[in-house]
């Protein structure tokens, strides 16, 4: 017996001298450890895709539409990340990509419209407004350039902190002539066909992606694809390409990155891609409608075609994708039903967008999120993602919030936060200025000097205006839209008659 005992108490001292050196070891290690890889980013943003022209449902039920287009990318993004059904941008490009830029509210950078040649606006004569001197030859990352707002630019801040930055597609930040014209100068290390115009002059190679062969201008044409130039490839695939080979590039570096990938695609002109256009077209839909889904298509078919690239380099777990669109669809497009309006409109079909995020290890699979959020946000938002803790904006207060928390299904104080609008301009559509905080929406139209009002919630159509049943709502809302405008100094449009800047919100209300 006193055999076993030493045997045991041996075995005892032997054991817990393992269990104390492992202890040491894990405290050893814990006090060494290097901080976890910085997530690779891919900014997927598309040009004019209305809330509901995808395959994936953003609404409560499957809508005409969805049944129409064909975007099994996006349903694989959707099932692997997190869907916002209730996600803004701008009603109108510059603006909405200039805010991803900056963290700056469109009433605080003042490019509140589309942006190409410098000095010149693309507004026409209104009868009774005199549009506010906006800010048309849009950012720079340099004072000293008239009419234009200097900011700190996010991929500027991403570079700073060891990001390989790459620019892939439209820019659309500042007019023709200008440096903001040029995403080099706005802190990305690589461009690829970013200029000034909004959208190109074709989709075809064949027509060196130019204007001139229907006699339209030159400005369109995008720059840099010559390798492309007389060939049968469409301008989706050619921008997809050369974004795969810069992702292949940073990889070989060793370096994480920001892929900036802003398709011109579905913005006029609508040309079709032929690869996807005869299915639609059998489908009984008309020439435009089978174009146009095509179009959707070869975008969704550019996003499987990253996705798959950064499988093949073993980075899925580490790369975070974020799909977003930068505005409704255009008004000759189908209608987003239930929504009212269209592109460049206060209402939800002007402003509301489809976006998808998927963040490895955070956001939960085919998870769903209600909470509102607007362009602005995805400033902090891909900073903090990227860890990237102190920064500054030159250009003002940064008003986008970052959504962080709802990614990881928490609550956030700023969940019932007011979110703004603010278009003074007279380009196609009457000027306004809007808000939404919590369920209601506030709009502002400046020819008229009328209010509407409408619950979200309870009419996502915007049918019923309640101004007349909620004066207490009416009046709260127009306080909080007026000291915004005041607050970011927003210029408002003057009034032909009368030679003076027209009201603020709550001063409709008081002359009621």
């Amino acid at each position: 017996m006193r055999h076993k005992n030493i045997h045991l108490n041996t075995f005892l001292k032997i054991a817990t001298f393992l269990a104390v050196t492992l202890i040491v070891i894990n405290l050893k290690a814990s006090e060494t450890k290097t901080p976890s890889k910085q997530p690779n980013i891919i900014m997927f943003l598309v040009d004019d895709m209305g809330w509901q022209e995808t395959s994936v449902p953003f609404y409560i039920e499957v809508t005409a539409l969805n049944k129409r287009y064909h975007t099994p990318n996006m349903d694989r993004l959707a099932k692997r990340g997190i869907k916002f059904t209730q996600a803004y941008a701008c009603a109108v490009c510059s603006p909405s990509r200039i805010s991803l830029m900056t963290g700056l509210n469109a009433a605080r950078h003042k490019v509140t419209t589309w942006t190409l040649r410098k000095d010149k606006s693309p507004e026409p004569e209104h009868k009774t407004l005199i549009p506010p001197a906006w800010h048309l030859n849009g950012i720079c990352a340099e004072p000293g350039i008239e009419k234009t707002t200097v900011v700190t630019t996010l991929p500027m801040i991403l570079r700073k902190n060891g990001y390989k930055t790459i620019h892939t597609g439209k820019a659309h930040f500042g007019a023709k002539d200008t440096p903001g014209e040029n995403p080099l100068n706005l802190g990305f290390d690589v461009n690829i066909g970013g200029h000034a115009a909004g959208g190109p002059g074709s989709y075809y190679g064949k027509n060196n992606f130019s204007a001139e062969f229907r006699k339209g201008d030159r400005i369109w044409d995008i720059p840099g694809l010559d390798e492309y130039h007389g060939t049968d490839i469409y301008l989706n695939e050619a921008l997809t390409i050369k974004a795969n080979h810069e992702i292949d590039k940073a990889v070989e570096e060793n370096k994480p990155f920001y892929l900036y990938m802003a398709h011109y695609a579905i913005h006029a002109p609508w040309e079709k891609d032929f690869r996807f256009y005869d299915k639609y077209k059998a489908m009984g839909l008309t020439d435009f409608q089978a174009t146009y889904a095509s179009m959707v298509e070869s975008m969704d078919k550019s996003l499987g075609d990253l996705m798959q690239n950064i499988r093949r380099h073993g980075i899925e777990e580490n790369t975070i994708i974020v799909f977003m669109s930068d505005n409704g669809q255009p008004s000759q497009a189908d209608r987003n039903l239930p929504l009212r309006g269209h592109k460049l409109t206060p209402y939800e079909g002007g402003v509301r967008v489809p976006l998808i995020v998927d963040w490895p290890g955070v956001t939960n699979p085919n998870s769903i999120s209600e909470n509102y959020v607007i362009i602005e946000d995805l400033f902090p938002t891909l900073l903090e993602m990227a860890g990237v803790e102190k920064y500054h904006q030159v250009g003002g207060v940064i008003d986008g919030k970052s959504f962080v928390p709802f990614l990881k299904g928490e609550s956030d104080p700023n969940q019932n936060r007011p979110i703004f609008w603010h278009y003074p301009n007279t380009y196609d559509q009457p000027p306004y200025s809007s808000v939404r905080q919590g369920d209601w929406k506030l709009i502002y139209q400046h020819v008229t000097r009328k209010l509407e009002l409408y619950n979200i919630k309870n009419d996502i159509s915007e049918k019923s205006d309640l101004v007349d049943k909620e004066p207490l709502k009416l009046s709260e809302l127009a306080n909080v839209l007026t000291d915004f405008l005041l607050e970011c100094e927003a210029q408002l449009p003057k009034d032909k008659v009368s030679n003076k800047i027209i009201v603020y919100p709550n001063e409709i209300i008081s002359k009621n």
